[in-house]
């Protein structure tokens, strides 16, 4: 990766990534995005468990594609932390970074000899930031921190699927990403505070604090609903505090999503004088009753008959459209969200761009994950370090 632009924010931030998996890697990811340099501090046996995790059996010079999709532009330092000599290599360069990262399960860092508090001994001017799946304490904290186990635990898969369905968790990894971007936050706002103070911090996130946080709206229905689980809907679930006619339905060629709107007026629209016997307050009270009536109304027609009635009278409304389909449409496109990267063999792979502007551009990154100790060369401090 070439020196990452001056005008991006982080340029001249150096991070240590001792993280694995999903949810470290990922916010290390974005903290490369804007510009900061890092390292990854990996078993010289191996590396991050991640290389060999292969997703979709789809592989980049012989290791998973995934890993190479956020830990692209990366560096790589190969050491062993039980090895008393990588340990104290590891040490001085710990001296030299702004942030470090790690997942290890609660104690494990500690037990190292990297706990924060010695870490902090050697650098009180780092950032250091810790993700765990459930916390430091309670019963749960040795549990293995994955984001599957996490939807399982925290209810989440009960808010999805409709009521006669079993629990259905999200089709991607929800939590781990949702956890990156609370350990960024934190990162981002220890540093601005470094700026003013001169002093580290300490920035410890969770899996599962992630997921009552992403959940803050209906959990807060919950809490003052006499803690009564929610509902789902019978038809069309999208959220089941939701009024009808909230939710996702199907048309005769696909299906379509219709939000929050006045009955009056979608009866009005959909020429439904039943739904107009409904008083608004009705909305949550006989919603399956009105949602099977939309439902019965828009399956007579294709989803873009129905766009054209409702858009233009302000219903907000979408076709819910496959990967294809989103991939061919002029609102995918005009983001420009896909680049390519390369691996240090030439070898290509699109994938994601980050998602963040800085100051009107966007930011690319065209170099793969870095191969295991690519870099320890690189580092005076770690040069008796060997594969």
């Amino acid at each position: 990766m070439p020196d990452a632009p001056s005008t991006l924010p982080l340029n001249g931030l150096r991070v240590l990534d001792f993280s694995q998996f999903l949810a470290g890697p990922v916010a290390a990811l974005r903290l490369c995005d804007l510009g900061a340099e890092v390292i990854k501090i990996e078993r010289p046996q191996g590396g991050d468990l991640c290389r060999s995790m292969v997703v979709n059996d789809q592989r980049l010079d012989g290791e998973s594609l995934v890993f190479h999709t956020f830990n692209r532009g990366k560096k790589s330092v190969a050491a062993d932390l039980k090895v008393a000599e990588d340990l104290e290599s590891v040490r001085h360069l710990i001296k030299t970074a702004d942030v470090m990262i790690h997942n290890f399960r609660p104690g494990v860092m500690d037990r190292i000899g990297l706990g924060y508090d010695a870490v902090r001994a050697l650098n009180p001017r780092i950032i250091y930031g810790a993700v765990s799946g459930y916390g430091t304490s309670g019963p749960w904290r040795d549990k293995p921190g994955q984001d599957l186990l996490v939807q399982s635990l925290s209810g989440i898969a009960w808010l999805n699927g409709n009521a006669e369905d079993g629990p259905v968790p999200t089709g991607f990894a929800m939590l781990d990403v949702a956890t990156a971007g609370n350990l960024v936050q934190g990162i981002l706002a220890c540093l601005v505070r470094r700026g003013v103070t001169g002093n580290g911090g300490f920035v410890e996130v969770d899996l599962l604090s992630a997921a009552i946080d992403m959940t803050f709206e209906q959990f807060t229905c919950f809490l003052n609903d006499d803690e009564k689980q929610p509902t789902r809907h019978k038809i069309g679930n999208a959220n089941p505090y939701q009024p009808a006619p909230y939710g996702m339905y199907k048309t005769t060629d696909g299906y379509m999503a219709c939000a929050m709107a006045p009955l009056a007026r979608v009866a009005e629209l959909l020429n439904t004088p039943q739904i107009a016997t409904y008083s608004q307050d009705q909305a949550f009270t006989h919603l399956d009753e009105i949602k099977a009536i939309v439902a019965g109304v828009f399956a007579t027609e294709p989803t873009q008959h129905w766009l054209d009635i409702l858009e233009p009278a302000g219903v907000w409304c979408a076709p819910v459209l496959d990967w294809p389909s989103f991939v061919a449409s002029d609102g995918f496109k005009a983001l420009n969200q896909i680049q390519t990267i390369r691996s240090d063999s030439g070898a290509e792979a699109r994938t994601t761009v980050c998602p963040i502007r800085i100051d009107g551009a966007q930011i690319k990154s065209a170099k793969g994950a870095p191969a295991l100790g690519a870099n320890n060369v690189d580092y005076k401090d770690l040069v008796a370090l060997s594969n």
